[in-house]
């Protein structure tokens, strides 16, 4: 990829949008219903962006800038769990101005800083370019898993088209989840 500042900026900009509108139109139930037990519904995969937004990715930016080592982020020890009570606008509305303050440490990066290292506590060493890439990646990942969780009510109910939902349907064949 040419240019992953900009390229990784611009997908941190439209992940809150996305958020958004699935939370500002979408009704709770479904947003907190998991694809299946023991996995993350839309709401905690929201929760956790917001997590990663408080404490993890701009602060990472910042070790690396600075040469200091860091450590690695727990999501099941240091994440916020989702609740029943958790307000599905607000916390999109909370992730959006997280991000707009994280997407301010993209205006002092250079090309030349990409290559800039700190140590990460499980990984190794890690540059500021391989920071970026996951992420925007990460970004991605986890509004795909929320995606794929409200995906499943809809995937349960189309009827003969369920064959054609394979890779994203968590289910059996007969339309029930597993």
């Amino acid at each position: 990829m040419d240019n992953i500042i900009k390229t990784s900026r611009f997908v941190l900009y439209t992940t809150p949008r996305r958020w958004s509108a699935l939370c500002d139109n979408l009704p709770d139930d479904l947003l907190k219903r998991p694809p299946m037990p023991g996995e993350w519904s839309a709401l905690a995969c929201l929760h956790h962006l917001v997590d990663t937004e408080r404490s993890v990715f701009s602060a990472r930016v910042q070790y690396i800038l600075d040469g200091k080592d860091f450590p690695a982020f727990s999501p099941d020890d240091e994440g916020t769990p989702a609740s029943a009570a958790d307000d599905a606008k607000s916390l999109a509305e909370e992730f959006a101005q997280l991000r707009a303050r994280a997407l301010l440490v993209f205006d002092k990066l250079r090309d030349a800083d990409l290559t800039r290292t700190a140590r990460h506590s499980e990984l190794g060493v890690v540059t500021l370019g391989q920071l970026l890439h996951e992420w925007a990646a990460h970004d991605l990942m986890h509004t795909v898993q929320a995606e794929r969780a409200l995906m499943q009510p809809f995937i349960a109910g189309s009827g003969p088209w369920l064959p054609y939902f394979a890779d994203h349907w968590v289910g059996d064949s007969d339309g029930e989840n597993a």
